[in-house]
């Protein structure tokens, strides 16, 4: 039955993650804004907008298929479960920072080598705003946090950005404080309705930085599965051995595709089936590794413009799955690993600190999928690394008990409103 379990966890994955994207200094921090869920309505699209928008999908699909197939490699005899779109929306943030060959190296990974940076963040933000309209049947929230070691510098225009165009809640932590895990844990929990609980568990001392994305969906079926149908039925594991597994059940038309090696259905959300679930279940005679050395983004666009409507019923497993993966390895096997060498990354546009390194991208993800519908929640936190410790400045001491100048300045403008010269403050 775990065949059968595992391709469908997979496939629910890449459905949340495709949809979603298709849908889809020292500068003094404190908490910069509080509200950091991605409400606004968007913005009008131009044909010049939508069609860069349409570019960066292209290019996160193909990233997702890439790292799907990284990830199967290590893992092909168990439950997979991952969010591209979050992973996709840390990535970013961090590419925000990278300079020089580290840059390069991030793009070529991601696909985005042939667009600007400025294209990609605002192609970005107009995909996570896209999503955030919904009817009362699909919640979806997207909100990025930087957690920003408290004496270490970043660069204001860095921070600018990813305020901007990923509405990122902006905090300056104590990393040496036993309370910051949680406070980080906290926020995480918040924003996947309680759904993932943790993403930190101790902060390493040479952290500087943590960029963290949370996704949370909830969406109830278009036609919600009768529990009454729902029955105990065997399940075949990948290993041939079977088990017992309640199988839910339906009859209806839906977009479906079949072929030698497999069949397809689409399982649409709400009334307005702007979201689905996709299934593919390979035929009995043809492996699942056989299934996957089909799969790519060129491939799954294919087979998604072949599906046509057609009456049938759909038999599909209820589950609850939580999921956690290091993506480390597979990222530099897609060829960011300069972005995690201490010698050679480049991350000059986050900090002047020359010492800047990724140290670990870390993946989280759960879901279950019952006669309702689907709720799903996904977790990515890259932790960046400092080869010097932060340099704490030694307090001052200022006494002014003697002749002074002040002056009066508006910053914006850089105009001197008023200055003087006090010589003796009791006059």
């Amino acid at each position: 039955m775990k065949k059968l379990w595992a391709n469908y966890c997979q496939y629910m994955g890449l459905l949340i993650a495709t949809a979603v994207m298709v849908a889809v200094s020292g500068w003094a921090i404190d908490q910069i804004p509080d509200s950091h869920l991605i409400s606004d309505l968007p913005a009008p699209q131009t044909t010049e907008n939508m069609a860069m928008n349409d570019q960066v999908v292209a290019a996160y699909t193909g990233f997702a298929f890439r790292l799907f197939s990284r990830v199967y490699q290590h893992q092909n005899q168990e439950n997979i479960f991952i969010s591209p779109a979050s992973i996709t929306n840390a990535l970013a943030m961090t590419y925000n920072g990278a300079a020089g060959t580290t840059k390069e190296a991030i793009a070529q990974t991601l696909q985005v080598q042939d667009i600007s940076l400025a294209e990609l963040n605002q192609a970005n933000l107009a995909l996570n705003q896209s999503i955030s309209a919904l009817d009362e049947d699909v919640q979806i929230n997207i909100a990025n946090s930087l957690w920003l070691h408290q004496s270490a510098f970043f660069l204001p225009d860095f921070l600018d950005r990813i305020n901007q165009f990923y509405q990122a809640k902006l905090t300056a932590v104590d990393f040496s404080s036993p309370d910051t895990p949680s406070q980080i844990n906290d926020w995480v929990k918040q924003e996947t309705n309680g759904k993932i609980t943790q993403i930190v568990e101790t902060i390493p001392n040479q952290t500087i930085l943590y960029l963290i994305n949370a996704i949370y969906f909830k969406g109830m079926w278009s036609e919600p599965f009768d529990k009454e149908l729902t029955q105990e039925q065997p399940f075949t594991l990948i290993d041939g051995s079977t088990k017992l597994h309640p199988l839910m059940f339906q009859f209806g038309n839906y977009l479906y595709l079949e072929n030698s090696d497999f069949q397809g259905i689409s399982l649409p959300y709400a009334d307005d089936a702007r979201f689905s679930l996709y299934v593919f279940l390979p035929r009995e005679n043809v492996s699942l590794d056989r299934f996957y050395t089909q799969l790519n983004a060129t491939q799954w666009e294919e087979w998604i413009k072949q599906m046509r409507s057609r009456p049938g019923s759909i038999q599909l497993p209820r589950f609850q799955l939580e999921y956690e993966v290091g993506l480390n390895d597979s990222l530099k096997s897609m060829g960011m690993d300069i972005a995690f060498d201490p010698n050679q990354a480049d991350f000059s546009n986050l900090t002047p600190d020359n010492n800047v390194r990724i140290s670990e991208v870390k993946h989280k993800t759960f879901v279950e999928v019952n006669e309702e519908g689907t709720e799903a929640a996904a977790v990515t936190s890259v932790t960046v690394f400092t080869e010097s410790t932060p340099s704490i400045p030694e307090p001052f001491s200022m006494v002014v008990n003697r002749p002074f100048f002040l002056a009066i300045r508006d910053n914006q403008t850089r105009t001197i409103l008023f200055m003087g010269s006090i010589v003796d403050p009791g006059l």
